[in-house]
């Protein structure tokens, strides 16, 4: 593998979870206060959300590892979960054993919660990914929180989950519940390169790379681009793209290798693939180079050079700039008079036009053709 090309101990961007990698960005900051200070204090119930990838379980599992021995954790990462499943699970994971029924369940978890909170120690339950829980497990969440004493609730629950979460908590039946959540907080992508540069330098010094600079700053600010700031996104391209800079003996990670990537994961930014759309919707593509000179010539009245000014296709004919002075029309191929006709002049050329035998009235049987085979009705062109 490319740990050893790159001077490195272990993978520095792997997808899994792991809490040694954890990166605190603001909002990471701001949520482990929120989570903090509700288990502290016994608040109940706490929303977390935050877009895929973004590092929720991570900074789940960091905070679980790092919880005092008091405290029990019953974590549960699957929603996918029936009622009866999901307090068969609850039990598993409290060690509750000697139930039968709903009922007994609540009545021995009851007793573990009190006997806890008599001592001045800590219950949590965390659901990860609780977005997918479905309304009946979340209005059975709702009725565990009702185990609580006249000054604080004996369980703690954090909700995590994608941002549907909190458009389920609207849903009018789980009203009651969203009304219970007395802590709501988010995680956010990575705001700008410079982070997405300390965050990328962390995870390689965390590996145990020798130098900060295996990635070149073109390189980080595509990552970026192509990530959106997603912090699993940045470790995808990361890993593919050292994978990829190993194969090439390559020591620093060029912009080129990891727009490589980018293409082979459809990974492009949107701005890139739109430009890109809007080069080939082009309608003046149908012409060749040559075609679209003539095009334009001709739409200028130019017919003396059919390749248009200097044979080359001015790149005013894709602006929507305002045009210059359009040319004064012509008739007939003669320009119109600078002065307007009078009335005498119209009755005179009326009268002229009416008198027999003249040039301007010729015999009605009076034909031909031009010289491109058009018939002119008798009258001299």
């Amino acid at each position: 593998m490319y740990t050893e090309f790159y001077g490195l101990k272990e993978l520095p961007f792997a997808l899994t979870p792991d809490p040694r990698y954890i990166y605190f960005t603001p909002s990471h900051t701001e949520v482990m206060a929120n989570l903090h200070y509700g288990i502290e204090s016994g608040r109940g119930l706490i929303v977390v959300t935050g877009e895929v990838g973004t590092g929720k379980t991570t900074m789940l599992r960091w905070v679980m590892q790092r919880l005092d021995r008091t405290v029990l954790v019953a974590y549960i990462f699957n929603p996918r979960l029936s009622v009866p499943e999901f307090y068969q699970h609850l039990a598993a994971l409290f060690d509750i054993r000697n139930w039968e029924t709903k009922s007994d369940l609540l009545i021995e978890l009851g007793k573990v919660l009190d006997s806890r909170d008599s001592r001045g120690l800590r219950t949590v339950l965390i659901v990860d990914e609780a977005h997918g829980l479905s309304p009946a497990v979340l209005e059975e969440v709702r009725l565990l929180c009702n185990f609580e004493s006249d000054t604080a609730k004996k369980l703690q629950i954090v909700l995590t989950g994608q941002p549907e979460l909190r458009e389920v908590l609207n849903y009018s039946d789980l009203r009651q519940l969203k009304q219970r959540v007395s802590l709501r907080c988010e995680i956010t992508a990575l705001p700008n390169v410079e982070e997405t540069a300390q965050y990328i330098n962390s995870r390689l010094k965390i590996a145990g790379a020798a130098r900060a600079n295996i990635f070149s700053p073109g390189a980080i600010d595509y990552i970026f681009r192509c990530s959106e700031g997603i912090p699993r996104n940045v470790n995808n391209l990361c890993d593919n793209a050292l994978l990829n800079g190993f194969a090439a003996s390559e020591l620093v990670i060029s912009r080129a290798i990891v727009e490589e990537v980018a293409a082979t994961f459809d990974m492009v930014p949107r701005t890139d693939r739109l430009k890109n759309s809007e080069e080939r919707e082009g309608p003046a593509r149908i012409f060749k180079a040559a075609g679209r000179a003539e095009l334009w010539a001709a739409g200028n009245g130019d017919s003396s050079n059919g390749n248009g000014r200097n044979g080359e296709f001015p790149a005013e004919a894709y602006s929507f700039s305002a045009r210059v002075a359009e040319p004064e029309i012509i008739f007939n191929e003669h320009a119109r008079q600078e002065s307007p006709t009078t009335i005498e002049e119209l009755g005179s050329a009326f009268n002229a036009y009416h008198q027999p035998g003249t040039s301007l009235n010729p015999p009605a049987n009076a034909g031909g053709t031009d010289s491109l085979g058009r018939g002119n009705n008798g009258q001299n062109l």
